[in-house]
């Protein structure tokens, strides 16, 4: 069985996919790309926890208690952060769920669990504003030319031209500043503003995504680690069980040379009872 603490640590990992995986829908990116790798992370979760289960119960029939007792509470925290995490995935949150998520099991990862659980500021996308230009959802935006950036545009182009750029809202509760006192030039920076803060949360968002990939590396690495262990013990366990087979053979023929002797020694005996029995009768 591998060490318990392997198991935490792929738990850790889960979890900064799962924060990942919240900050690209947050963004309204696509978050499948990385749905594989969390389902099977989840599986090797899953059997960790199979694995802590089976060593607990081989504890308890060994009579070794305190072992066993320890084992229990770590198979308990394994089993209650596999659930809320293959809930959270599945998309059916319990209570419980989020601050397992947004606790680590390892202190030293807090830093990078502090930068995944940032949300971005602005969660305008690029698509949308694409879309917005073509005038895809705004009849009064046929053409490319329907939007166009003046000093002085008529009054009747500026307020189509700003319908086809904000028909949405991000976030209802607050929605964008008031845009009735701009101009076509003022949005024009105004969402070169918004372009850039999106540039630099998708910066960040790269950030994490390369400290859970240098992370994945350090647990293949010490996967890999453990997998040579194994394959050295059970190296081990081969040349002892052969050693304990020749042993066992040799145990055998001295008993049996054992049981030849003693059947010699009782003949001689009874020999030597019916001479003294000849000699005494004459």
């Amino acid at each position: 069985m591998a060490n318990p603490n392997q198991y935490f640590l792929l738990a850790d990992h889960i979890k900064l996919s799962l924060l990942e995986r919240q900050r690209a829908i947050s963004l309204n990116l696509e978050p499948t790309s990385q749905d594989g790798h969390i389902s099977r992370s989840l599986d090797s979760l899953r059997e960790g926890v199979e694995n802590v289960r089976k060593e607990r119960i081989r504890l308890e029939e060994a009579g070794e208690t305190s072992a066993s007792l320890t084992l229990q509470e770590t198979e308990h925290n394994l089993q209650t952060q596999y659930n809320d995490l293959a809930s959270q995935f599945r998309g059916t949150p319990t209570e419980t769920t989020s601050s397992t998520i947004s606790h680590p099991n390892d202190p030293s990862l807090s830093a990078d669990f502090s930068r995944a659980s940032e949300r971005p500021r602005i969660g305008s996308t690029s698509s949308f504003l694409k879309k917005s230009l073509r005038g895809s959802h705004s009849p009064a935006a046929a053409s490319p030319k329907s939007v166009r950036f003046s000093d002085a545009p008529l009054v009747q182009e500026e307020d189509e031209a700003r319908n086809a750029l904000f028909p949405y809202r991000d976030d209802p509760t607050s929605g964008p500043p008031d845009q009735s006192h701009l101009d076509n030039q003022q949005i024009h920076v105004y969402h070169s503003q918004v372009l850039a803060e999106q540039d630099e949360a998708l910066d960040r968002l790269g950030e994490s995504i390369g400290r859970q990939r240098e992370l994945s590396i350090q647990i293949g690495d010490e996967l890999d680690e453990h997998v040579q262990m194994l394959d050295e013990t059970d190296g081990l366990v081969d040349r002892h069980q052969t050693t304990l087979n020749k042993a066992r053979k040799n145990l055998g023929t001295v008993a049996r040379k054992a049981k030849d002797n003693m059947q010699m020694t009782i003949i001689l005996i009874l020999i030597i009872v019916l001479v003294l029995l000849i000699i005494i009768l004459k």
